[in-house]
């Protein structure tokens, strides 16, 4: 039996058909998707960032670090000189847990925060504090078990946390930080039901988004409990050498090495886009938490992390930290002016010692998610506070970041902001 070529043509035509049909329909692989892959969501954060870049708008939303201060053009021939003394190293891949010679520079960076006596082997290096989280979750939860968390808290740690199907539950907070009587009495509740406690993930210098700090006389208290109940305490210190005094509290990890691992970042003490982190671990946990960053990353960026290893020998970072201590610490002033001269009655915020952030909080029933929308209309830009908590509910609470933001552009956002909050509260009262 032959084929036309009319038969053939019509046979072509009709499979190109049924190919386009199946191309065309975005379902056609969603029985492919993990179960987990439900529980990847985009960054609440994120989408307000993209926003955040339209001409006149004033954002209040983005914490990023203040970059126009560093010696730019000193660390591009910086750069440069790596690439051509040093680049077939610098270019390569390298080893997975770092190189040794940043990993010394760390422990000098956390020696300033008050870790005394860590020593580079246990030290990973992380693609930023980010990849630790997730490395965390990893090694240490299987689906079901719990993480702590204060309330509120990073959102980038909710989105990771969840991805692994891990239950966060929240532990209330004050204005001196976790509260131990609440933290014992969540971990009693829960070990009565049965369940599996793994971690406590805090960040208790500037808390992103609220920018409380964890007092001095509590931590010890906190990490007592988490020992006793055979929970590890996540220590995430990204802001922690940014007291606007100049003297960090000690962090949980300098005296509970055993019970503490201890997350840093180069995000805010030098620039985000090194993109590295590290991550402090017990000994007795060492080995699977750098083969789980292994098999992540395969290794940090060698280039990146001699540029980071130049900045921490050859410059003077301590005296920048100073300066940008000093900028930080004028423009959270200018923002805690603005409140209180613009913002309405009944509206209250946090007053941080460093950091970011200041946490604002409206009346009970007021949801601050569609004051957003408002908000870009009116040419300024805050996020949510329903972003930084793992409920569903809706949030009477923004976040307001002061750090990348001049001071005049801090008052004139606050002016913006001010009326859509009086215009809630009058409609809440009505």
């Amino acid at each position: 039996m032959t084929t036309s070529r009319e038969d053939s043509a019509d046979f072509l035509a009709a499979e190109t058909e049924v190919a386009l049909e199946r191309a065309a329909d975005p379902t056609r692989h969603d029985v492919l998707f993990s179960r987990r892959a439900a529980n990847i969501k985009q960054s609440a954060v994120r989408d307000v960032f993209d926003i955040s870049i339209r001409p006149g708008l004033v954002s209040l939303a983005g914490g990023s670090p203040y970059l126009k201060s560093l010696p730019l053009d000193d660390l591009g021939r910086t750069a440069q000189k790596i690439i051509a003394e040093r680049g077939l190293e610098a270019l390569q891949y390298g080893g997975g847990q770092g190189m040794e010679e940043l990993r010394g520079l760390v422990c000098e960076v956390m020696a300033a925060e008050g870790i005394e006596g860590a020593v580079p082997d246990d030290v990973v290096i992380t693609t930023g504090s980010q990849s630790a989280q997730d490395v965390a979750a990893k090694v240490f939860c299987d689906p079901g078990d719990v993480i702590l968390c204060e309330d509120p808290t990073y959102v980038g740690a909710l989105n990771t946390f969840e991805a692994y199907e891990v239950d966060v539950v929240t532990v209330a907070m004050d204005e001196n930080g976790l509260i131990p009587d609440e933290l014992e009495r969540t971990i009693g509740e829960l070990q009565a039901q049965g369940r599996s406690i793994k971690l406590l993930y805090t960040i208790p210098s500037f808390n992103n988004p609220s920018g409380i700090t964890l007092a001095a006389d509590r931590r010890q208290q906190v990490v007592d409990i988490c020992r006793r109940n055979d929970i590890l305490v996540l220590e995430d210190n990204p802001y922690g050498m940014l007291r606007f005094d100049g003297e960090p509290l000690k962090p949980m990890r300098a005296d509970n090495p055993d019970d503490v691992i201890y997350l840093g970042s180069f995000s805010k003490i030098f620039a985000p886009g090194v993109r590295l982190g590290w991550a402090l671990v017990p000994k007795h946990l060492y080995r699977r938490f750098y083969l789980a960053c292994e098999a992540v990353v395969l290794c940090p960026s060698p280039l990146t992390q001699m540029l980071v290893s130049a900045y921490l020998t050859d410059y003077d970072w301590q005296g920048h930290l100073r300066s940008m201590r000093s900028l930080y610490r004028e423009r959270c002033e200018a923002m805690l002016g603005a409140l209180a001269e613009e913002f309405p009655e009944g509206v209250h915020w946090t007053t941080p010692d460093g950091g970011f952030f200041v946490w604002v909080t409206l009346p009970e029933g007021i949801d601050t998610y569609p004051l957003l929308y408002t908000a870009i209309d009116a040419g300024v830009v805050f996020i949510p506070g329903a972003a930084f908590t793992p409920s569903d509910e809706p949030s009477n609470k923004l976040r307001l970041a002061f750090s990348a933001v001049t001071p005049e552009d801090i008052v004139e956002g606050v002016r913006r902001l001010a009326p859509i909050l009086r215009t809630a509260i009058s409609e809440l009262d009505a």
